[in-house]
């Protein structure tokens, strides 16, 4: 597992965000995954639902063991897991490096330690699981570039974490921003990221 704290900067509107100088290409695999963690798994899929070339979203559970994950054992912050979505993803509509772009800018906060707002503990952490070396090598990289811009005003805490296994959370967690659009956490704390989502990278969204 690798920490990637990087210097305060002066802070950046998400458009302003630069894209990834490394990125893994199309040809590679048309059909690529990432794992990521970035707080509560409702917000992080509510967005990624959005984005063109995305085929699938699913939530669930990265980091720990086989026999803790589940959301209740998750949710005493002892387990090593961190909620995460698996995004499945046509590479040839966008990309792995895209994807980074989005969830450094508008799907969470990566400048919070072990928490994302009001949810606090390891599970809530923010996270790139990498399947292999060019996720990992992409990842370090925009952390770098975000370093140069000045991204941000607090340092990034996103750590750099091994994909051993990616646990499916369970069924009543899937696509639950879209289900409960009412529901008060999702209307203050999720549906704000998709709007900003919408607002700043509309060129990304499915027709």
């Amino acid at each position: 597992m690798t920490s990637c704290p990087i210097p305060v900067g002066r802070g950046l509107k998400p458009a302003e965000f630069p894209d990834p100088a490394v990125d893994i290409p199309a040809s590679d695999a048309a059909e690529q995954v990432a794992v990521l963690a970035g707080g509560c798994f409702w917000c992080t899929e509510a967005v990624y639902r959005e984005i063109d070339g995305v085929l699938d979203v699913v939530p669930g559970y990265a980091g720990g063991t086989a026999e803790t994950a589940d959301y209740r054992t998750v949710c005493t912050g002892a387990t090593g897991h961190a909620e995460v979505i698996r995004i499945r993803f046509d590479a040839r509509k966008t990309s792995y490096g895209r994807l980074l772009k989005l969830f450094f800018s508008v799907a969470h906060d990566p400048t919070q330690l072990n928490r994302q707002g009001n949810d606090v503990g390891r599970q809530y952490r923010s996270a790139v699981f990498y399947a292999d070396a060019a996720q990992k090598q992409a990842a370090e990289a925009y952390i770098r570039q975000l370093t140069e811009a000045g991204a941000f005003t607090a340092p990034i805490v996103t750590t750099l974490e091994p994909l051993d296994a990616f646990h499916l959370a369970e069924s009543y967690h899937h696509d639950y921003a879209a289900r409960n659009p009412g529901q008060p956490y999702i209307a203050h704390v999720a549906l704000p990221k998709v709007d900003k989502l919408r607002q700043y990278f509309p060129d990304d969204l499915k027709a």
